[in-house]
């Protein structure tokens, strides 16, 4: 009797090590929460552009595809003026679809291109979405050139202290730059990389274009 008393004295103080760790370490694992995100994509819709912008519509959409129905988009149109053509769900095709259709399509008149524009105002709702919870990235595609009213260009000698005062109010902000020539993206390349190093910037040429999905989640944290 002793030693059956014994015996399970030993495998209630085994059960109940065992069930203490087992606790412990439930306790600490750390499972990885949801964060959505905003993307906030400028696309190139002037005159000088027209021949990528198919293709480069479908990219927009192929983005699109690959995130979170509690994610967000904002569509800018890039051309003369930059103003907002979109803004809701990603998962919202039809109205995705009608948006850029109606929105970009060719006005021999629409030859600048104000990616300066569109960048400030970007930056303006990737700050009101960090505001409202979500992780913000912005996607530029077009071919960057810089064409008309100056003072709606991109300034590269302050765009990189610009990113870098975003940064301070939206640490995890990432940006990707698709379909520019080369040597504009090299140029993107050596500007912003110093500020946001080289995982939460994307640039992709149309070669490169359809592997960059992956990357983008990486950057917002997927």
């Amino acid at each position: 009797m002793n030693k059956r008393l014994i015996i399970i004295g030993f495998l209630i103080l085994i059960i109940s090590v065992v069930g203490k760790l087992l606790f412990s370490a439930v306790k600490n694992i750390k499972f990885d929460e949801f964060h959505p995100a905003a993307v906030i994509f400028a696309i190139d819709s002037s005159a000088s552009n027209q021949a990528k912008l198919d293709e480069e519509i479908k990219y927009l959409r192929s983005i699109c595809s690959i995130l979170d129905p509690e994610d967000k988009i904002k569509i800018l149109k890039v051309s003369e003026k930059s103003y907002l053509i979109y803004e809701g769900a990603p998962t919202d095709g039809s109205s995705i679809n009608a948006s850029l259709e109606d929105f970009t399509k060719l006005d021999a008149s629409d030859y600048g291109t104000a990616y300066g524009e569109a960048l400030k105002k970007a930056f303006e709702h990737a700050l009101t979405m960090k505001k409202e919870g979500y992780i913000p990235s912005i996607v530029v595609i077009g071919d960057l050139e810089n064409e008309g009213d100056i003072s709606k260009q991109i300034d590269w000698k302050t765009l990189p202290q610009n990113v870098e005062n975003i940064k301070k109010y939206i640490p995890e902000i990432s940006m990707l730059f698709a379909y520019a020539h080369p040597e504009k993206l090299d140029l993107v390349k050596m500007k912003l990389t110093p500020v946001l190093g080289e995982k939460k910037l994307i640039i992709v040429n149309e070669h490169t274009a359809a592997k960059s999905q992956r990357k983008l989640l990486e950057a917002i944290g997927r």
